[in-house]
């Protein structure tokens, strides 16, 4: 018995001597898991694109994007997600070679840059298997596995955590968006379920402001406690200045602030587990002042 058990541990030893490499996106993957539901996660944008609505163009250049990681990491984001393709409303699709053409300069340089595990935001299956290669250790798909087929299988065969976000092409007022979201969900994790990917590193997302009207992205924010005991699941929200506090405040892009601060607080209660933001440094604050009052 000793010795089929040191067989196994030097088999696992050399599994992981043999590539460094994965070796430490999963040490990255894990620091990550490890803190979800522990704690308040945040999830720090880092948009390599020219188009974004918040902050396009901005952080295109490798220093730019290495500066803005370690501000954000800095100010207390646990993770960064960086993107190349706008999935704003109306946004135009980018093409595959373009999208890694902007990050390919980037992901090295970002992962080196930083101590915290990097996350790929695409729906893109080649774009994660490029990304993941290149020491990312997370993919943020806002079609929760469905758009490309291979995803799922990119996912589960690099051992990369995943978030499944919810998503429509089209708004329909009609529809009982909680409803929706459970039917997708279902289907993602089927998906995953197939492929192999674990349970314990995936995570859903509601979707906000992807096709939903704003009593839809309200509902969906209100049914985050629900959604993570339908699924047993951790919930992402990701709400950081979006058009949704433009309406509700008539604030502009960077006014929207405090209707961010204000959502991810209200679905923190209700038992959300990371949150991606802009703004790291306020919702440090926000979450440290929320916890002090929660465990008083």
């Amino acid at each position: 018995m000793q010795g089929d058990i040191r067989a196994i541990v030097l088999v696992m030893t050399d599994a992981t001597t043999a590539d460094p490499a994965k070796a430490e996106r999963d040490r990255r993957r894990d620091a990550f898991l490890s803190l979800v539901g522990v704690r308040p996660v945040i999830m720090g944008i880092l948009n390599v694109t020219p188009d974004s609505f918040s902050d396009g163009g901005r952080f295109e250049s490798t220093e730019t994007a290495q500066a803005q990681a370690r501000k954000l990491v800095e100010d207390g984001a646990d993770v960064i997600d960086v993107g190349a393709e706008s999935t704003r409303p109306g946004h135009t699709p980018v093409p595959l070679d373009e999208e890694w053409r902007r990050l390919a300069p980037l992901i090295g340089p970002l992962v080196a840059a930083v101590s915290a595990p990097v996350s790929i935001d695409t729906y893109k299956a080649e774009i994660a298997r490029r990304a993941i290669a290149a020491g990312v250790s997370i993919v943020n798909d806002v079609w929760g596995l469905q758009k490309d087929p291979a995803m799922a299988g990119v996912v589960a065969e690099s051992g990369a955590a995943v978030v499944v976000m919810h998503n429509r092409d089209t708004v329909d007022p009609e529809v009982d968006i909680e409803a929706d979201m459970r039917g997708f969900f279902e289907r993602s994790l089927a998906l995953a379920d197939r492929a192999g990917i674990p349970r314990a590193r995936i995570l859903i997302d509601p979707g906000i402001g992807f096709g939903k009207n704003k009593a839809q992205n309200l509902k969906a924010l209100q049914a985050t406690g629900r959604l993570r005991e339908a699924f047993g699941l951790p919930v992402l929200i990701g709400v950081s200045r979006k058009r949704l506090f433009g309406d509700l405040l008539g604030a502009g892009v960077e006014g929207r602030l405090i209707g961010t601060i204000a959502a991810n607080l209200a679905t923190l209660a209700r038992g959300a587990a990371v949150f991606r933001v802009h703004d790291a440094a306020e919702h440090a604050a926000a979450f440290k002042v929320f916890h002090a009052i929660d465990a008083a």
